[in-house]
This record gives C-alpha cells, sequence and structure tokens, in this order.
C-alpha cells in the first residue's frame, strides 16, 4: 500500500550569531573544530560522537560504531584560521539542505566569531521556531566555544 501526500510546505531559515571571544584566533579555530568534533555534546552533556575531516570535501558525521552513524555534511571550504563553510543536511533526517559559515576575525586579542545557518527543505515548523528549535543547539556550540578558548587562553597564560 502506497500512501501520497501532496501538501508539503518547503521551508527555509537563517540563524545568524556573533561571539566576541578572548583568545587568540588560531585558539579560537581549534576549540571550534574541537567542539564540531570529539567534543560536540547536547544541551544536557551527551557525546553526540562527532567526527569531521578538517579539509576540502571532508566529512562531518556522527559516529556510533560499528559502521553505524548519520552524515551531517562536507567540509565546503576551509581556510584556517578564518573560514569554515560546510553542506550538508546536518542532523535533519527528512529532505532538507544547509549551509553552515564560521568566519573568524580578531582585533586587539578577540576574536569575532560570526556564524551562519541557512537551510531549505521539508523542515518541520517546530525546528525552526518551537520547542525543538535549531537555535537552542547553535547557542550551547556556541557558548562552549567561547567558554573553552578562553579557559584556554588562561590555562596557556599560566605556564
Amino acid at each position: 500500500m502506497m500512501a501520497v501526500s501532496t501538501e508539503q510546505e518547503i521551508r527555509t531559515f537563517e540563524i545568524v550569531k556573533e561571539e566576541s571571544i578572548a583568545a587568540s584566533i588560531e585558539i579560537v579555530f581549534e576549540t571550534l573544530l574541537e567542539q564540531l568534533g570529539p567534543f560536540n555534546e547536547t544541551p544536557d552533556g551527551t557525546s553526540l560522537a562527532m567526527k569531521i575531516e578538517a579539509w576540502p570535501g571532508g566529512r562531518w558525521y556522527r559516529d556510533l560504531g560499528n559502521d553505524a552513524g548519520h552524515f551531517w555534511g562536507h567540509v565546503q571550504a576551509i581556510k584556517p584560521p578564518a573560514l569554515l563553510e560546510i553542506c550538508g543536511p546536518l542532523f535533519m533526517s527528512y529532505p532538507a539542505m544547509s549551509n553552515l559559515q564560521y568566519r573568524l576575525t580578531e582585533e586587539n586579542g578577540v576574536t569575532r566569531l560570526k556564524f551562519v545557518h541557512r537551510a531549505m527543505g521539508l523542515i518541520p515548523q517546530e525546528h525552526i521556531d518551537g520547542s525543538r528549535s535549531v537555535n537552542t543547539g547553535w547557542n550551547h556550540l556556541m557558548e562552549r566555544v567561547r567558554t573553552r578558548a578562553e579557559s584556554r587562553k588562561s590555562a596557556a597564560g599560566k605556564k
């Protein structure tokens, strides 16, 4: 038996965030890669078991072991330590495509991290503005990058 649905709405969204981080651009970029990869976790502290291959065409994926996991995207562009761009479905297990951009600039020892997530597809409205909003996860990741990069700078200064 086949079910046919004719009315599905294609939605788009754009999330833009900026963080000023009291650490060098190199520390912030390295911390960003760690937070997208092995240190990636949910807001409740559960590891997402993410891996990122930090080169053009490299994969960003969730590795659940035993050949199980979830493909999130490919590195579309990388120019360490100023740019990381990823394209792919990300966490969305429905027809959708995303583009993530992380742009970093440094001035007087403070790094500005600008993040943009643009997506389009059959995206449930609750992922845009509801209780399961995409915004929640990105807020958590940006805060972790800022906190960890600033603590690394502090630790390096104490040596």
